[in-house]
């Protein structure tokens, strides 16, 4: 269960990033609702990653949900913000997953 609340408190991360990245585009009151999207997400994510480290090693908590976050964040800029989708980014995306999975098969 706590890996699944891990996976989860990554996927806030993603999505606080991305109010960022929309707040940023945004004007007058939508800015202040992608803020309070930011705000909100961001507690969630964080009040997730402090209940796993109960359990999981800090290590690895850490560096997976910063790994979903940044993994997803590429993803979620190639996408939505039009960002260039080069071999090289692929390619280290790609790597960071591997590392992801390898710290969940290494882990208690």
């Amino acid at each position: 269960m706590n890996w699944i609340l891990l996976i989860i408190a990554g996927l806030f991360e993603v999505a606080f990033a991305t109010c960022l990245g929309k707040a940023k585009t945004a004007s007058g009151a939508e800015t202040t609702y992608w803020y309070l999207g930011f705000l909100l997400c961001l507690s969630i994510s964080m009040y997730l990653l402090v209940k796993v480290t109960q359990e999981l090693p800090i290590g690895t908590a850490y560096a997976v949900w910063t790994g979903i976050g940044a993994v997803g964040t590429v993803l979620v800029g190639i996408f939505v913000f039009k960002e260039p989708a080069t071999f090289w980014r692929l390619f280290f995306i790609t790597t960071l997953i591997a590392s992801i999975v390898g710290l969940k098969f290494v882990s208690n």
